[in-house]
């Protein structure tokens, strides 16, 4: 758990441990904004509950307009659905990285295209379905929400990008 609780912090050695506070400002002198955030800070244990109940209600939100997809006239659901699912996981890693931390890391040399990509099917989805009114292309939209969201993700596990090409360069050679 506390190999866990460095690698989402950033931090490498047990030193700047004592010098962090919260995960959000690394400050030795006492100021009031300080104080402040040490008050407010939330623990590990309730940063991983946070985690997991964020996580959990994006999960079930997609599930929930994927079921909604295929009611008449439910496309429109199934976007906003579908979609505040992905955001909502999203979000739920702020609360083991600090917002801060989880803005400078979805926005890292390694994950900028993802990032954008992942950002522009969102909306997209949502347009699809409120503006265009297709079926078919709100569903092509959700799948590159998809694997932008997979690629996404694929970046915060070591060599799990590089392990993806190979098997899909495999897969798709003739």
């Amino acid at each position: 758990m506390d190999k866990l609780r460095k690698a989402l912090s950033g931090r490498d050695s047990s030193d700047e441990q004592d010098e962090e506070r919260g995960n959000i400002i690394t400050q030795t002198e006492d100021t009031p904004l300080l104080r402040v955030v040490d008050t407010n800070s939330l623990g590990w244990e309730t940063r991983v509950k946070g985690f997991a109940i964020c996580f959990g209600i994006g999960c079930l939100f997609s599930i929930l307009g994927s079921i909604l997809f295929f009611l008449p006239g439910g496309t429109i659901l199934f976007a906003i659905f579908y979609t505040l699912g992905n955001v909502m996981a999203i979000s739920s890693t702020c609360f083991l990285m600090g917002p801060v931390n989880q803005c400078k890391k979805m926005f890292a040399k390694t994950r900028i295209i993802a990032t954008v990509i992942m950002f522009v099917a969102l909306i997209l989805t949502l347009i699809c379905a409120f503006v265009i009114h297709k079926k078919a292309l709100t569903l092509l939209m959700v799948v590159i929400q998809f694997l932008a969201m997979t690629w996404y993700s694929l970046s915060y596990i070591p060599y799990a990008r590089d392990a993806a090409k190979k098997c899909f360069g495999t897969c798709f050679d003739v």
